[in-house]
């Protein structure tokens, strides 16, 4: 049964969103677990528009990623420091 509106309201990411992939973006060198930002969500939160940064500042890549791979960044987790290794 589809959702209504006020149901995808509530199961969308909202735009400025911190996010975690749960699948790794090869061509930047991004893995399971690695965190990004949602700057534009697609028609009903089916995919999103998700901007990845490294700890200098600098963007590292923007990708469309589903919805179903993606979760919310916990509050309670750490972020890790590793050096991306691009293909």
């Amino acid at each position: 049964m589809p959702l209504d509106e006020k149901d995808w309201d509530e199961a969308m990411f909202k735009e400025h969103t911190q996010v975690v992939i749960d699948c790794g973006i090869p061509k930047f060198g991004l893995v399971p677990g690695d965190v990004g930002v949602v700057v534009h969500v697609h028609p009903q939160g089916n995919a999103y528009e998700v901007e990845f940064i490294s700890f200098d500042g600098n963007t590292i890549g923007v990708e469309t990623i589903e919805a179903c791979d993606l979760h919310t960044a916990s509050g309670n987790a750490v972020p890790h420091e590793r050096e991306r290794l691009v293909a």
